[in-house]
């Protein structure tokens, strides 16, 4: 264990001048800097259009359900008196509450509501961070894991198969996505003991329930929706999507165990090598013999008590980030509650507080990187369908170039269309009221099938979670892990070219075999 752990000052050295002699990414805030000022740019040539909504039915659970969804005949451009379509380019700053080029970051930021992006997510990776802040500071999932590995010994291979497999059937079942946040702070330190490394927790978490979401056959916030707006009797064509979610589970896991492997052979071939240097340091005094008592079991307890009581709120009752965050609220206190009584690390009421600020602090780098992604989208308009905007513009026209292909193409381009447009729009069920009510129709004209064209928003939609930096819950993972998305995109790219090829041929295959 001690020679997996340890790092040599002399291989630090090496790695430090390797790593400054070659070209580096550029960090993600520099990324997203310039992705938005290539949307600001976009306002100056693409004219403005909106559309029109209506109100669709659906029966989903036995439960009628209506969803307010684009009308595909509805869009117009906006005209200005000379009857030109009209540009609304984006100024370089605003005032009165605009959105101008040098305005995005702080417009982001406190955009949305707390039922979603940005404001919502961005407060629900504070509390949860102060509260895994108090839950660290207890010392007891440090000495917990130590225990564990004593125990496990020559087991530990079987930590990522089991771990991944029930985070993708947890977002092929109720859609997880920002749950796997929690969840990474607690799994990361457990990785690094074995001699795995934060991309290794950001695998076996948030990717393997975005794999399970983006191949669902019952996910309520994706496939239920895009079949309900689509016409599609909702969760038909169930046995191809459980083979479907078992055959990309078993490729992301065989992905995920071969890089795992590899750095547990060679650590210096982690590509979050540098940065795993936090928890390799925060850990490296702890032994096997290290305290664990009562009120670690107690501790332990609490934790696994909340994460079953989350699970049952969002299956039964729809819970969603305020309800998720609140629960984890209350476990923070009450593991504070624990942790003074028992002295677990000298804990005290005032430790206690500034565990939760230390631990809400961690979190506020990825939470500027969610704003600012969020800014890209109010820079386009807004994702809202009525409100004229560049983004409404974008969708329209990709529709009608869909719409003029043969029919296994036009296949193809819905699946490249909707990789593309959830950089975007990231929510699920927020793209599938965009673009299926655009998507289906079209696969009438076309000749596919309106099943194909839910299969192509459906894997299109939840496999580019997994790279693009707009996506709240990624960044947040990342951040929890200290991972830099540029290390993240170094590694990730084969892997995403893989899904997409796959899903590709899944896309084609399904429509020559007549999937309705």
């Amino acid at each position: 264990m001690a020679a997996v752990m340890e790092i040599s000052t002399s291989d630090n050295k090496t790695l430090a001048s390797t790593q400054s002699s070659s070209w580096q990414m550029p960090d993600t805030l520099v990324i997203i800097f310039f992705v938005a000022l290539a949307a600001a740019i976009m306002t100056y040539f693409i004219p403005i259009g909106a559309f029109e909504t209506q109100e669709v039915s659906y029966v989903s659970d036995g439960i009628e359900k209506s969803r307010v969804v684009v009308d595909p005949s509805s869009f117009e451009y906006q005209y200005d008196v000379d009857g030109t379509p009209k540009l609304q380019p984006v100024a370089l700053f605003e005032g009165d509450g605009g959105a101008g080029f040098f305005n995005f970051a702080f417009e982001g930021l406190v955009s949305g509501s707390k039922w979603g992006s940005a404001i919502g997510v961005i407060m629900f990776m504070l509390v949860i961070g102060g509260s895994f802040g108090v839950v660290m500071a207890t010392g007891t999932i440090d000495n917990g894991i130590l225990r564990l590995i004593d125990k496990t010994r020559g087991n530990e291979v079987l930590f990522i198969p089991v771990i991944f497999s029930l985070f993708s059937l947890g977002g092929a079942v109720f859609g997880m996505g920002e749950e796997a946040i929690a969840f990474a702070i607690i799994i990361c330190p457990l990785m690094i003991r074995l001699g795995y490394d934060g991309i290794t927790t950001v695998m076996v978490t948030y990717v393997a329930t975005q794999v399970g979401f983006a191949s669902s056959w019952m996910n309520p916030f994706s496939v239920a929706i895009a079949q309900g707006i689509a016409g599609v009797p909702v969760l038909s064509g169930s046995g191809v999507r459980v083979v479907m979610w078992l055959g990309f589970t078993l490729i992301g896991l065989a992905f995920t165990m071969r890089y795992a492997n590899k750095v547990k052979r060679t650590p210096s071939l982690s590509y979050s090598f540098h940065s795993d240097a936090y928890f390799r340091e925060n850990q490296s005094k702890a032994s096997l013999d290290s305290r664990f008592n009562l009120g670690d079991i107690l501790v332990l307890t609490s934790i696994v008590a909340t994460i079953a009581w989350v699970i049952w709120g969002v299956v039964t009752r729809a819970w969603f980030i305020p309800e998720i965050a609140s629960q984890f609220f209350t476990m923070g206190i009450v593991i504070g509650a624990i942790g003074v009584v028992f002295k677990l690390n000298g804990m005290t009421v005032n430790k206690v507080a500034t565990s939760f600020k230390q631990g809400a602090a961690t979190m506020l780098e990825p939470a500027v990187l969610v704003g600012c992604a969020s800014g890209i989208l109010i820079l386009l308009g807004g994702g809202g369908p009525t409100e004229p905007s560049v983004l409404n513009s974008i969708l329209n026209s990709a529709g009608n170039v869909i719409g003029q292909l043969p029919n296994a193409l036009s296949a193809w381009f819905m699946l490249l269309f909707q990789s593309v447009f959830n950089f975007f729009v990231t929510s699920g069920s927020g793209q599938a009221a965009l673009t299926m009510p655009l998507m289906a129709p079209l696969a009438d004209i076309v000749g596919v099938t309106r099943q194909v064209a839910v299969l192509a928003f459906q894997l299109g939609d939840g496999f580019t979670n997994i790279l693009v930096p707009t996506s709240a819950s990624l960044m947040a993972t990342l951040g929890v892990c200290r991972v830099d998305w540029g290390d993240w995109l170094k590694f990730i790219w084969r892997f995403m070219v893989a899904l997409f090829v796959i899903s590709s041929i899944v896309v084609v295959s399904a429509h020559y075999l007549g999937f309705s």
